[in-house]
């Protein structure tokens, strides 16, 4: 049988860097979204992946908005740590922020919300540990992330006919 003890929250935290150069740009030199997207899903999966010691697969992105341009030349810092537990499913809280490496100033660019599903060695969801928070901020966090969750349902369950 498969551990499921409960584990901390900040146990999943990872933060991934990376220099944005002009192949991730377009030709005002502006970091395409996409690009961003999927460094998001990358460094969401991968605190899912330690939380749960799985595999994962996305199946939902809440909404993403950004409300700075990333250039070429800044360095792209994301955080991603684990807000929510389900059966099978988690939710990632990503933080995105662009520093210029010249000046230290760091901005941030935007947050997402990513849904992940642990697979078994054959493909099939699987049970993952549930998660708890330890100071009153991540509480919040847990309580914030379980209110999305169930507008999630309730959003899906409404688009079905």
């Amino acid at each position: 049988m498969e551990n499921l003890t409960p584990k901390p929250m900040k146990n999943s935290l990872i933060q991934l860097t990376q220099l944005m150069q002009f192949e991730h740009a377009n030709s005002q030199g502006n970091v395409h979204g996409g690009w961003i997207m999927k460094l998001v899903d990358e460094c969401g999966a991968l605190a899912c992946m330690r939380h749960a010691q799985k595999r994962v697969v996305t199946v939902a992105v809440d909404r993403m908005t950004f409300r700075q341009p990333i250039k070429i030349g800044d360095l792209v810092i994301l955080t991603a740590e684990v807000t929510y537990t389900g059966h099978t499913s988690m939710e990632a809280e990503v933080r995105v922020e662009a520093e210029n490496p010249m000046t230290g100033k760091k901005i941030h660019t935007n947050n997402a919300y990513v849904v992940y599903v642990a697979l078994d060695d054959q493909g099939k969801p699987v049970a993952v540990p549930p998660i708890y928070g330890e100071t009153e901020e991540e509480k919040t966090r847990l309580e914030q992330a379980n209110l999305r969750q169930k507008l999630r349902l309730k959003n899906n369950d409404s688009s079905k006919p």
